[in-house]
C-alpha cells in the first residue's frame, strides 16, 4: 500500500473522497464496512498516502453512489506560468526546454533551474515545469518585461505549497522528508548557498526562509549582531534550527599531522576553502587573523567548494588536505575533525510568511518534533537542545 509502489505520483491527482463521504454523512468506519474494506485503506486514501486500485476506486464510488470520477481525478497539468529567473543562468541567455523549479515567495513568482542544485540532486529531485522554448524570431526564453514562461509539470496548488530555503546545512532535505509526513502536498526545496548570500536571497524575495551560522567577533554572539544589521528587525522572524560544531576535516590517520590552524601555513598542506560571505570562511578568516597567519601563505586559500559536503568530497578524494566545514559532514565521508567553534544555525523568515504560507508552521512543528531531533542528532555534530525557540531580533 506504500507510495513507492505506485507508478504515479499522487501529487499528479485530485482526492475528493474526504469531501463526499462527510456530505453523505459517514464516518471512516461505516464507509470501510460498506465498501468492504479496512478503515486504515480509507484514512491513507484520504491523507494522501495511498492512491486506490480501481477495485477500491469502485467499490467506493458504488457504495457512495457516485462516479468514480467524482472522488478521483487527474490534477489540471501543462499550465503555462509566467515568473522571474533567479540564479546563476538568471543573467545567462536560455533557449530551449529547462527542468525549473517554481516558488511562489511573497507576491512574486520565481523560477529557478532544478540543475542548480547540484550533479546528483538535479537527477533525483523532480521539477515543478519546464522553462518552454521561446518563439520564433526570439533569443532567449524571457518576454519583453522579462519573464520566462513555465510549463507547470504539477498542479498549480501544488507549486504554491513549496517551500524554498537558502542556506548550507545539508540536512534540509531530511527536514523536507519529515515535513511531507506531516502535510502531504507540501514540499520543500533547499538552495545551497553561504548565509551572506543566503539572507541577499531572502531580501530579493527569492526564498521563504534563510538558514544564517555567523558568529559575531566582538561578543560572539550567533547571527542576531549581523541580522540586526541587515534585516528590519520589526518584520523577521529567528528560529533556531540547531547548534552545530565548525572545524577542520582531514583525511583519516590525519596523514598530515593537522591540530591548529597555524599549520595551514605549511607548504605541504593544501586547503579547499569555502565562498566569501559563508559562515565557514568568515570563521577561518578570523582564526587565520588570531594566529597571525596571512591568507597568501595557505595554499590552495582561493580554491572554493559550494558546500560542506563538496568540502569533505574534496577532502576524501585526496584533493585537498584539509578543508573548513561542519563535523556533520565529516561523518559519511570516514574523516576526522577538528573543533574550532560550536555555532548556532538560526532560520530566519518574514513574519507575514508565516500567516500568508501555512506550510512554515508545518516545517516549524516538524523540526521540534522529537523524530526529527532524534534522527538529526544520530548525524552526529547537531545539538537539538534550543530547536525551535525563538530569537529576539
Amino acid at each position: 500500500m506504500g507510495m513507492k509502489h505506485q507508478a504515479e505520483s499522487i501529487s499528479h491527482f485530485e482526492n475528493r473522497l474526504r469531501d463526499v463521504r462527510l456530505a453523505k454523512a459517514l464516518g471512516q468506519g461505516e464507509l470501510a464496512a460498506q465498501a468492504g474494506i479496512t478503515r486504515q485503506a480509507i484514512h491513507a486514501i484520504e491523507a494522501g498516502h495511498y492512491l486506490p486500485t480501481t477495485m477500491v476506486a469502485l467499490r467506493l464510488a458504488d457504495t457512495l453512489g457516485c462516479r468514480v470520477e467524482d472522488l478521483f481525478s487527474l490534477a489540471v497539468g501543462g499550465e503555462m506560468v509566467e515568473g522571474d529567473l533567479v540564479g546563476a543562468d538568471a543573467a545567462a541567455e536560455v533557449s530551449g526546454r529547462v527542468r525549473v523549479k517554481v516558488a511562489r515567495i511573497g507576491n512574486r513568482t520565481v523560477v529557478r533551474p532544478v540543475a542548480e542544485l547540484g550533479d546528483v540532486l538535479n537527477f533525483t529531485v523532480s521539477a515543478d515545469g519546464l522553462m518552454v522554448k521561446p518563439p520564433a524570431g526570439v533569443s532567449t526564453a524571457r518576454s519583453a518585461s522579462g519573464k520566462v514562461t513555465v510549463q507547470l509539470l504539477r498542479d498549480r496548488r501544488a507549486v504554491e505549497n513549496e517551500i524554498a530555503v537558502a542556506g548550507c546545512d545539508p540536512s534540509i532535505f531530511l527536514v523536507g522528508e519529515h515535513l511531507r509526513k506531516r502535510q502531504e502536498q507540501t514540499t520543500l526545496v533547499g538552495w545551497t548557498m553561504g548565509s551572506a548570500a543566503a539572507v541577499e536571497a531572502l531580501l530579493r524575495h527569492e526564498v521563504h526562509v534563510a538558514g544564517v551560522h555567523v558568529v559575531d567577533a566582538n561578543s560572539g554572539e550567533s547571527n542576531l549582531p549581523y541580522l540586526r544589521q541587515h534585516l528590519n528587525k520589526k518584520d523577521y522572524t529567528v528560529v533556531t534550527f540547531a547548534t552545530w560544531e565548525q572545524g577542520l576535516l582531514v583525511r583519516h590517520g590525519n596523514p598530515k599531522r593537522i591540530r591548529r590552524v597555524t599549520e595551514l601555513a605549511r607548504k605541504q598542506v593544501t586547503l579547499v576553502n569555502r565562498e566569501e560571505g559563508s559562515g565557514a570562511r568568515l570563521l577561518l578568516d578570523r582564526q587565520l587573523v588570531a594566529a597571525g597567519v596571512k591568507s597568501a601563505q595557505v595554499r590552495g586559500y582561493a580554491a572554493l567548494a559550494g558546500s560542506h559536503l563538496e568540502v569533505a568530497r574534496t577532502v576524501a578524494e585526496g584533493r585537498a588536505d584539509v578543508g573548513i566545514g561542519v563535523r556533520s559532514a565529516a561523518t559519511p565521508f570516514g574523516l576526522e575533525f577538528i573543533p574550532l567553534q560550536e555555532e548556532r544555525y538560526d532560520l530566519v523568515m518574514p513574519t507575514a510568511y508565516l500567516s500568508a504560507h501555512r506550510g512554515l508552521a508545518v516545517l516549524l512543528d516538524a523540526i521540534v518534533s522529537r523524530p526529527f531531533r532524534t534522527e538529526i542528532e544520530a548525524l552526529g555534530g547537531y545539538g537539538t537542545r534550543d530547536t525551535g525557540k525563538i530569537q529576539a531580533l
